[in-house]
C-alpha cells in the first residue's frame, strides 16, 4: 500500500482575495478573488508581467496593505480583522522583511541593524539563534561595521539576517536580489533556499527574475490580478517560457478559462497603486 504524501502546514492562506484602488471609471481592480494557501516551511515565488498584482499581493499577505475584499490569514490570525496597532504587533513580532531597497540604519553597525527589530521589542536575541544565522550569512568577520563599509551583497546580507533573526512565522522578501549583481543574488538566494531547507523557514518572494524563482519550491503566476498558473520544483527554463506565455496578448484569459492552476504539493485552494506591479 502506498502511503499518501504528507502535506506542509498552512502558513498563509487567502480566500476571495481582492484590492482594488480609485472609483468609477478610474477604478482598478490590482487583486481579483485570489485564493491560495502557502504551506510552511516551503519556498514560494510570486511572479507575473508588469501590473498583474504580485506586490500587492505580498503587501496583503503581509498586512502592509488591506484588501477590499477577502480574508488573509497568516496562521490562524484573520489580518483583515485587526486594527492597524494590532497589525504592526504583529508584523513586528511575527513577519520577517527583506525589500529592494536595504533599508540600514547608516549609524548603526551591522549587528546593531540585525538586532534591531528585537531591540525595539524589548527582547533578547536568542545568542545560539543569532550567532547561527551571522555564520550561514558570511558576516562574522563584518558585525562591527557599517552599512557605508559594506558591499551592496553584504547590505542586503544584513537585511536577510535582521528578517530571520526575530524567528518569523514568515519571511516576505520584494525583489531581494533588485540591486545585487549575479554573485551577490545567488549568495542572497542561496541563503533564502538554505534558510527554507534547514531551518524550516516559510519565505515568500516577488521577483521578475526567472533564475531567482528557479530557487522557490513553487511559483506562482499572476496575469490581470488573478492567478493564473503555477509551477512545482520549477527550473529558470520553465520559469521563463511560462513568463512568455502570459505576457502573450489573450493567453492569460484562455490560461483562465481552461481551469484551475496545476496541483501544488503544497497546495492552492481552487480557486497602492504603485504596487500593482
Amino acid at each position: 500500500m502506498t502511503a499518501e504524501p504528507v502535506q506542509p502546514a498552512v502558513a498563509i492562506a487567502t480566500f476571495g482575495l481582492g484590492r482594488s484602488y480609485g472609483a468609477g471609471e478610474t477604478r482598478i481592480d490590482a487583486l481579483a478573488d485570489v485564493s491560495v494557501q502557502f504551506g510552511q516551511g516551503r519556498f514560494t515565488a510570486i511572479m507575473g508581467p508588469s501590473g498583474s498584482g504580485k506586490s500587492t499581493l505580498l503587501h496583503c499577505l503581509a498586512g502592509l496593505d488591506r484588501p477590499t475584499s477577502g480574508q488573509v490569514f497568516l496562521g490562524d490570525v484573520d489580518l483583515t480583522r485587526l486594527t492597524e496597532k494590532a497589525l504592526t504587533h504583529l508584523r513586528r513580532d511575527r513577519v520577517g522583511f527583506v525589500f529592494q531597497a536595504f533599508n540600514l540604519v547608516p549609524t548603526l553597525t551591522a549587528l546593531e541593524n540585525i538586532t534591531l527589530p528585537l531591540t525595539l521589542a524589548n527582547r533578547k536575541p536568542d545568542q545560539a539563534w543569532l550567532d547561527l544565522i551571522v555564520e550561514t550569512v558570511g558576516l562574522k568577520d563584518r558585525l562591527h561595521h557599517k552599512p557605508s563599509e559594506l558591499s551592496g551583497g553584504q547590505q542586503q546580507r544584513v537585511a536577510c539576517a535582521r528578517a530571520l533573526a526575530s524567528r518569523p512565522h514568515v519571511v516576505f522578501a520584494d525583489e531581494p536580489t533588485g540591486n545585487l549583481d549575479s554573485r551577490a543574488s545567488a549568495d542572497v538566494l542561496a541563503f533564502l533556499h538554505r534558510s527554507v531547507r534547514e531551518f524550516g523557514q516559510t519565505v515568500v518572494m516577488v521577483t521578475h527574475d526567472p533564475t531567482a524563482a528557479a530557487y522557490a519550491d513553487r511559483v506562482l503566476f499572476l496575469a490581470d490580478g488573478r492567478l493564473r498558473e503555477e509551477l512545482v520544483d520549477p527550473t529558470a527554463e520553465s520559469v521563463l517560457d511560462t513568463m512568455k506565455r502570459l505576457e502573450t496578448p489573450g493567453t492569460a484569459q484562455a490560461t483562465a478559462s481552461a481551469g484551475r492552476p496545476s496541483q501544488a504539493s503544497d497546495g492552492t485552494t481552487p480557486d497602492p497603486q504603485a504596487q500593482a506591479g
